[in-house]
């Protein structure tokens, strides 16, 4: 059969010229600079936290006007604090640039796992100590490069507690936490809270009194916030919200409680084979054993286990145990009048039916 049965000339010229373009060498590509590729590490620990944590910031503001309050009652001076931007950087990078000597403080912020780092900075420790020596600030203090005495190191610890009640104060609102003091360090290569490469978001907190001013650095793991990271990255909500909120959710609550649900309670079922099922007849007789106890269930869900009897010639059904409801304060009363099988009580809801001359035969029935 010829070829042009199935294919006219034009087709079998675009076949030929489509031929014709694969058999052309393919273009070189294009010269790319070395330097340009950057390598990537897939199992390095980095992370690039892409949303703006607007809650955390949000705190630390509510921090600064609590730490402020603080230092009042400490020092007896009044403080301008200025919260600066919230930084996401290694934490090799961080603990780099941090001027020497610093206290460096490390505090656990229970239930979140981990360790956050306080470092004051040798300015504001030394700030805050001429300050409560009766110091009149109007001098710049040249910062010598040694240790904190121990006096120096007493005062840091009062400070750092005014400081870690106020920033528990601050999360209360969002999440309780309880920031406790976990130790001290003055070189940063003995304060590790991260690895090198670790992500840390740092918020730098400037403390001023007079012309002088001196820094708090809050430096704290992603690992460690991660577990709330939905609550610091969504708008925050103020607390005449929630009480509306607390209003709204009690007044569902009250309508669900008027919510009409069927309970169901089977009292027997008979396990037989589908050819003794097609073998009953009228006046075919079932045989059933009743049980001690009775699941009455809601939509499938077990809710109630539940003895039976009578109350009133109709037919009740006993509470005994709550399954998936909390246990309700019922009085003795509900019981009153009730014939029960043997066996312990504590509650009972009517249902209606007759009863007959035995228990036995209305299961039956």
């Amino acid at each position: 059969m010829p070829y042009d049965a199935f294919l006219d000339q034009s087709e079998v010229d675009a076949l030929l010229a489509e031929h014709d373009i694969g058999t052309k060498p393919a273009p070189t590509p294009e010269a790319v600079d070395p330097g340009a590729i950057r390598a990537y590490d897939l199992g390095s620990p980095d992370r690039v936290v892409r949303r703006r944590m607007q809650t955390l910031e949000m705190i630390h503001d509510q921090f600064a006007r609590h730490l402020r309050a603080s230092l009042l009652a400490f020092i007896r001076r009044n403080a301008d604090i200025t919260v600066g931007p919230m930084q996401v950087q290694k934490y090799s990078d961080f603990e780099r640039n941090l001027p020497v000597p610093s206290n460096l403080n490390l505090v656990s912020l229970a239930p979140l796992k981990g360790q956050a780092l306080f470092v004051f900075d040798p300015a504001l420790v030394f700030l805050i100590i001429e300050s409560l020596f009766g110091g009149q600030l109007k001098y710049y203090s040249r910062i010598e490069g040694r240790d904190f005495t121990a006096t120096e190191q007493r005062i840091i610890a009062r400070l750092l507690t005014h400081t870690l009640a106020s920033y528990s104060k601050a999360w209360s609102g969002v999440f309780p936490i309880d920031a406790q003091y976990a130790r001290s360090e003055m070189h940063t290569k003995f304060a590790s809270i991260a690895n090198a490469n670790e992500a840390v978001i740092v918020t730098p907190i400037t403390i001023e009194f007079g012309i002088a001013s001196g820094v708090l650095h809050i430096a704290l793991p992603y690992s460690m916030i991660e577990p709330v990271r939905d609550l610091l990255t969504r708008p925050f909500r103020p607390a005449q919200d929630t009480v509306q909120d607390r209003g709204w959710t009690q007044s569902m609550r009250h309508q669900a409680r008027d919510t009409m649900v069927c309970v169901a309670a089977t009292f027997a079922h008979v396990d037989m084979t589908v050819g003794e099922l097609t073998s009953l007849g009228v006046g075919s007789v079932l045989p059933i054993r009743l049980p001690k106890k009775i699941t009455a269930h809601v939509d499938g869900v077990p809710v109630l286990e539940c003895g039976f009897g009578t109350r009133n010639r109709h037919y009740a059904l006993i509470v005994e145990r709550h399954l998936n409801l909390p246990e309700p304060s019922i009085s003795e009363e509900v019981f009153h009048g009730i014939e029960k099988t043997p066996g312990p009580t504590t509650g009972a809801q009517p249902s209606t039916g007759q009863p007959g001359d035995s228990h036995d035969e209305n299961a039956a029935r």
